[in-house]
């Protein structure tokens, strides 16, 4: 397992080698007064950023905790809430967007398990509401996934965070009949675990199998409803994010945004 870090360590690392290395072209092996100045900096904006972080989750969370109920587990907005604000703490320039389309699959396919919040406003935009998990992550159709993939063909869900990125005429199957419905593509950022999210095809759209009672499987896709889906991934598209949750240890421990954001 990884050891935890704060969220802008990375940021501190490189720009103290950049100094290094200045100081070495220089002929200078000690660390002077610039470079102790300049750690000195970017810890305290670190820890700042930390502190920012770390308030916001704790509104959001308060803000949604009495309409958010019976998610599997005590952690999970808290987890999906801090990799949100860790991520955009630092990509500011990337989410565009206040919207997060949040998915508890530590629940059933039967069971409401997905929703979109505004994260500027704290308010549910939509939801709970069905939404598919991927074949290849539970044996039976109404079962709760267990196994979770980032790996192609692999027809598995993919867990951690995501950009929103462009909408486009999404073409499925289902049922023997072919469909077609609004697709959002999405960037994985949760190095290894789902940063193939592009080059496998997974992404979020409308399938016919999503109905208010029950979602069947997909190729690893988070999919709604049709007509929810043509109402809802627009507003995500170019800058919105999408968080996937299930209450499996290894990733909790091990996921960059996870691990990055908890103190």
């Amino acid at each position: 397992m990884r050891p935890r870090t704060t969220l802008f360590q990375h940021a501190l690392i490189a720009a103290t080698a950049a100094f290094v290395a200045s100081g070495l072209l220089q002929g200078s092996y000690e660390p002077g007064p610039v470079l102790a100045a300049a750690t000195d900096l970017l810890a305290g904006n670190a820890a700042g950023s930390d502190r920012a972080v770390s308030k916001r989750t704790k509104a959001a969370v308060e803000a949604f905790a009495s309409e958010v109920r019976g998610l599997s587990h005590q952690k999970a907005l808290e987890t999906a809430f801090r990799s949100y604000y860790a991520f955009k703490t630092q990509y500011p320039h990337r989410v565009t967007k206040p919207y997060l389309y949040f998915v508890d699959y530590g629940q059933p396919s039967t069971k409401k398990r997905g929703y979109v919040f505004d994260m500027q406003a704290l308010a549910i935009v939509e939801g709970p509401f069905t939404v598919a998990h991927g074949r290849g992550s539970a044996e039976s159709r109404n079962g709760v996934p267990t196994r979770f993939s980032n790996r192609p063909g692999s027809a598995a869900t993919s867990l951690g965070l995501y950009l929103a990125q462009e909408t486009y005429a999404f073409r499925g199957k289902a049922g023997g009949g072919r469909y077609r419905s609004v697709g959002l593509r999405l960037e994985g950022v949760s190095s290894g675990y789902n940063d193939n999210a592009r080059a496998r095809g997974v992404v979020a759209h409308g399938a016919p199998y999503v109905t208010p009672a029950r979602a069947g499987r997909s190729e690893g896709c988070p999919a709604i409803e049709q007509a929810r889906a043509k109402r809802l991934l627009p507003k995500l598209a170019h800058g919105g994010m999408v968080f996937l949750f299930a209450p499996e240890k290894d990733w909790m421990s091990d996921d960059p945004w996870v691990v990055a954001s908890i103190e």
